[in-house]
This record gives C-alpha cells, structure tokens and sequence, in this order.
C-alpha cells in the first residue's frame, strides 16, 4: 500500500473516531438540555422530528438515522408520557403517525433558552462562519456516505 493509500485510510479512521467523540458530545450536551424538563436526548430528537409534521416511526428512523425499533420504543415512551400521541395514516393503515401533543411541544419550548444559549457559546468559541462552515462539511460527509451506501460501493 503507497503511501497516499495509508493516508486515505488513515482520513477514514480519524473522521470516523472524530465522528463517534462528536456524537457522544452532542448527546452528553442534549442529555444536559433536556434533563431540566424531564425529557432524555433520544425523546427530545424524537419530539423535535414530529414538532410541526406527524411522521410515521419509520421516516422519523431515517432522518435521524437510528433504528425504527429505538424510535417505537421512545415513541411509546413518550405516548405514555402525554408528550406525543398516535393519529391514524391516510397512507398507510397499519404504520400510525406519530404527533407531538401540546405537552410535548411545551417541553421542547422549555429546552430552547437553554439551547439557544449553548449554541450562541459554540458559535463564539469557533467563530460564526467556521461553525457553519463545520455544518456544511458534516453535511456533504453525510451526503457522500450515503450515496456510497446506496451505490454499494461503500467497500
């Protein structure tokens, strides 16, 4: 293997390892986020996924990029909470919407001060246009996996 071979495998493992700090980061911030209001980071993404537009567990899974079956079970979680409620498909009998009820959508808006001040300090500390800068390279890596994923030429 020549070197630039090593240092493109070495490109996929660093952006790999900074990918999985970055989320468990993300999650410990969400986690602090949505303690204050009785709401987990998973049951806060998916309240946040069905805030203005009831979607079934599966889209909500493919958005996020999780499961469907950890989205069912947070989606009952938070039904049995009042946070969220089931409403029938027109598009589909059997795959219920899910819907964020008006406690669901007071929880989140509880969040958003809290939110909007972590994201203010995130974008002092990088600076404006490198955090969105950051945001568009996350974007594309995202975009270009996928398309690799659906190609099959991931390997």
């Amino acid at each position: 293997m020549s070197t630039t071979e090593n240092s493109v495998r070495q490109l996929l493992g660093d952006a790999a390892l900074a990918s999985f700090r970055l989320n468990g980061q993300f999650l410990d911030l969400a986690e602090t986020l949505a303690r204050p209001v009785g709401l987990t980071a998973a049951r806060w993404q998916v309240l946040g996924a069905v805030l203005t537009t009831p979607l079934p567990v599966a889209a909500i899974a493919r958005e996020m990029g999780i499961t469907r079956q950890s989205v069912q079970r947070t989606a009952d979680l938070l039904v049995g909470q009042g946070l969220a409620e089931y409403r029938p498909n027109p598009a589909h009998r059997r795959a219920k919407l899910v819907a964020a009820t008006p406690a669901g959508q007071d929880a989140v808006a509880k969040i958003t001060p809290a939110h909007e001040t972590a994201a203010r300090r995130l974008c002092d500390e990088m600076g404006g246009d490198e955090f969105e800068g950051a945001v568009a390279a996350l974007r594309r890596l995202s975009s270009a996996l996928e398309r690799l994923d659906e190609s099959g030429e991931r390997t």
